[in-house]
């Protein structure tokens, strides 16, 4: 018999941001925790709203509101007005949060090619589409300069 797939999933997201974020941090990001990735996982390189930010992560403003306090003092992202409503802010990341951001962008592609080796890439690709299907439409951001994220043939 095999655990349920909420038990699956969990297991294989700790396993997932285990090995992100201790290679993130083996990198020099060594302040991020894995709660900021509801900021840094779902934020455009040209900046995006904190009502958006909430809405791609699942999680609440009011906690998108603190961890973009605490990615701010650690100097990953800013706040900007947005041109689109003066009266609304963009969180935008700075330098340091486009570097982190590719940096992630390429290891997550090298750790998805890696269940791409264990399981097959053509199984990997499979399951793949099928747990997105299953998750609804997430939000993909495309980041210049890091790997594709596709397995390797």
């Amino acid at each position: 018999m095999t655990a349920d797939l909420g038990v699956l999933s969990a297991h294989t997201l700790a396993a997932f941001q285990e090995q992100l974020y201790s290679r993130i941090a083996e990198a020099g990001h060594h302040q991020l925790r894995r709660r900021h990735g509801a900021v840094m996982a779902y934020l455009d390189l040209d900046g995006t709203r904190a009502s958006d930010l909430a809405e791609r992560s699942g999680t609440h403003k009011q906690v998108i509101g603190t961890l973009v306090d605490e990615l701010e003092t650690l100097g990953y992202v800013t706040r900007q007005p947005d041109p689109a409503d003066r009266r609304a802010k963009l969180i935008v990341p700075t330098e340091l949060g486009r570097e982190q951001i590719r940096l992630a962008s390429t290891i997550i592609a090298e750790i998805e090619r890696s269940y791409a080796e264990r399981v097959g890439a053509v199984r990997f690709a499979a399951f793949k589409e099928v747990f997105t299907e299953i998750a609804g439409a997430p939000y993909v951001r495309s980041v210049p300069g890091a790997g594709s994220g596709r397995p390797a043939d």
